[in-house]
């Protein structure tokens, strides 16, 4: 049997009831957890007693406490890695810390749980056989055109996350470039106030032109037919 030395926790994306019984098993038995902002997810650990370590992971500080992180698990630790929301690599910056942890022998698993990829997906009413996750819409209008034109070759149905910032500007060239394709937007799921928005790209554009979309947001469109 496998003695695993550092965990992949998902951690809930909206509703703090779908925390799993082994995630919270898992983080109460290792020696570190951690995560890209201590303060959200020490308002999950405190929800359930957890008194584990905690540590910052980010982008900003990944070349620094990644080294770290592997003499600590060399030394006979154990330590996991959670998401501000969600499961653990998917749009987040653990991945750089597990390809150097599997380069070091060190036994790596994942406790599965909530993705907003997945939820988005289900609910959608889009086929779910074949999809392709294409991770955040880029900030850049160029950037995002060209982001919008590539997904609009998929044959497959495509996710995507978006900031409410900009996401009637992403909605707004969605419907450019593939007007009568058949868009969702998933906002706030597994939350009190969840929605999720479907319509014709034009359509749905329209009749969300006039609102000011708030929260966690997850568009899904229609593949190339």
């Amino acid at each position: 049997m496998v003695e695993y030395q550092f965990y992949l926790v998902s951690t809930p994306i909206g509703n703090l009831e779908d925390f799993t019984f082994r995630a919270k098993n898992i983080l109460e038995s290792v020696d570190l957890v951690l995560a890209e902002d201590t303060r959200r997810t020490g308002l999950i650990l405190a929800r359930y007693g957890i008194k584990t370590r905690l540590k910052a992971y980010h982008d900003h500080n990944k070349d620094r406490v990644t080294p770290q992180v592997i003499e600590f698990i060399e030394s006979g630790k154990k330590a996991a890695l959670v998401s501000d929301a969600g499961t653990p690599l998917i749009s987040d910056p653990g991945y750089y810390l597990v390809v150097r942890l599997i380069e070091h022998g060190i036994t790596v698993t994942a406790v599965p749980g909530p993705s907003a990829v997945i939820t988005g997906l289900v609910l959608s009413g889009l086929p779910t056989d074949r999809f392709a996750f294409l991770g955040y819409v880029p900030r850049k209008k160029g950037a995002r055109t060209r982001f919008i034109e590539d997904a609009a070759q998929s044959t497959m149905t495509t996710i995507f996350f978006e900031s409410p910032f900009r996401v009637m500007k992403t909605l707004a060239e969605i419907a450019r470039v593939m007007p009568d394709r058949r868009v969702v937007v998933a906002r706030e799921m597994t939350k009190l106030h969840e929605e999720i928005l479907r319509g014709r790209a034009v359509e749905l554009f329209e009749s969300l032109s006039s609102r000011s979309l708030k929260g966690e947001i997850t568009i899904l469109v229609e593949g190339k037919s």
